[in-house]
């Protein structure tokens, strides 16, 4: 793999940054530069057909100073160790940057869902968790949805571990169904947490919402989700795209038709009819990266990681990047951006609404709570917006990138539990 586009490399480079401009001791950087449990599995499934196959899976638990460590499974045939170990890197500092009381981790496993059956995907789901019973719970490690894992998932996982354990504890999984213990507004909340980030830096740039365009790569969950909710806050949305292609339209859309298209033709590539866009509005069918370069005031990469790099980082004409999807813009991009003078939101804060609902469903989970979608989002336009300040203030104060403030915050919080705890 080329070393600019290795995931946790670019992960070690933008702590490298930030110890650069604020170094905390030099021990304890050396702590944070490494996982401090990486569980590699072998998980043996019955497939339909009576073949026994084995998928790999891993569980990275990054630091757990802060308290019990927290990240998402995800199921993708391009799921490596590097990745796994970049985003349980980047979840650690995504707690600290809003101040939960986690360490960060990540799961995943190497398989196509696409191609599986229901049954094979529970049996795989199930056997996951038999796999790691022993290193996650309430207070060790909670695990919650990522890249084609979903509620579902969780319940068969929620429900494999309490039969591990012989008694029920809903706090050991998030983003389970509502009817499962899972929490109000947990399924759009890394999509409603984008759009208080994009409002907010909307308000710093000077960007009255009528008049601001925005662009989304990725119409997954929460692509589509920050979509539909920019566009009921007066946004223009101009372009969208998923892993086929997408659709740019200079007058506009509405978001939630394109969802509504994406559904019944499987791609919002094919959605650029009467119906779906304005009528008499002209649009042209577009690519990923060509959504990427278009003259847009607002860039929401929503997919997955590396798509803004030294390749195309000089063709990027938005006023703001903001980044829903996990690490995509290498550290060398952001420099090119930077200099630009074109805004970069980390990942870190912008996609923070999941784990920051995460939380709330496992607090209610501790605590014999039910909280209203209403409380929720309430709780989390508010800790996201002070996040947003600290870093905005950091970054303005110190004359550098948001990605760099934030992470600058991030682990002096980590550095300071782990000098707290001794190491």
């Amino acid at each position: 793999m080329d070393a600019s586009l290795n995931p946790f490399e670019n992960a070690l480079k933008q702590l490298e940054n930030a110890q650069n401009i604020e170094p905390i001791d030099e021990d304890i950087y050396q702590i944070l530069r490494r996982p401090q449990r990486i569980i590699e599995l072998s998980i043996p499934v019955k497939m339909d057909s009576g073949e026994l196959k084995f998928f790999t899976g891993y569980r990275v638990q990054y630091n757990d100073a802060p308290g019990p460590t927290k990240g998402g499974i995800r199921y993708h045939p391009q799921v490596s160790l590097d990745e796994i170990m970049a985003l349980a890197s980047w979840m650690t500092w995504k707690c600290a940057v809003v101040g939960l009381p986690y360490g960060g981790a990540k799961g995943g496993v190497i398989c196509n869902p696409k191609d599986m059956s229901e049954g094979e995907i529970e049996r795989l789901s199930r056997a996951y968790v038999q796999a790691i019973a022993n290193c996650i719970g309430p207070t060790v490690d909670i695990p919650a949805p990522d890249v084609y894992t979903n509620p579902q998932i969780m319940a068969w996982m929620s429900d494999e571990y309490n039969k591990i354990v012989g008694k029920e504890l809903p706090a050991a999984f998030t983003g389970k169904p509502v009817e499962n213990g899972g929490s109000e507004g947990r399924n759009i909340s890394t999509g409603v947490g984008c759009s208080f980030i994009v409002r907010e830096i909307s308000k710093k740039l000077g960007l009255k919402p009528k008049e601001t365009t925005v662009a989304v790569q990725g119409y997954g969950n929460a692509g589509s989700i920050v979509a539909q909710k920019l566009h009921e806050m007066d946004y223009k949305i101009v372009a969208v795209s998923d892993s086929q292609g997408g659709i740019y339209s200079e007058k506009g859309f509405d978001p939630h038709k394109i969802l509504t298209c994406k559904s019944k033709v499987g791609t919002v590539g094919e959605c650029g009819h009467i119906g779906v866009l304005a009528e008499g509005a002209e649009f042209q069918k577009i690519t990923n990266e060509e959504l990427l370069e278009l003259e847009v005031d607002i860039l929401i990469p929503a997919a997955l990681e590396n798509q803004i790099t030294v390749e195309n980082a000089d063709k990027i004409k938005a006023k703001a990047v903001v980044e829903l999807a996990n690490g995509p813009t290498t550290p060398a991009a952001d420099e090119i951006l930077f200099k630009k003078g074109i805004t970069v939101v980390p990942d870190i804060l912008a996609n923070a609404g999941g784990v920051s609902v995460s939380y709330y469903e496992w607090y209610q989970n501790m605590n014999n709570e039910s909280w209203t979608e209403e409380d929720i989002f309430k709780k989390l336009d508010t800790l996201l917006t002070k996040a947003f300040v600290n870093i905005s203030e950091k970054s303005d104060k110190n004359k550098i990138d948001m990605r760099t403030a934030a992470f600058i915050l991030a682990v002096h919080k980590v550095a300071e539990k782990v000098k707290e705890r001794g190491y």
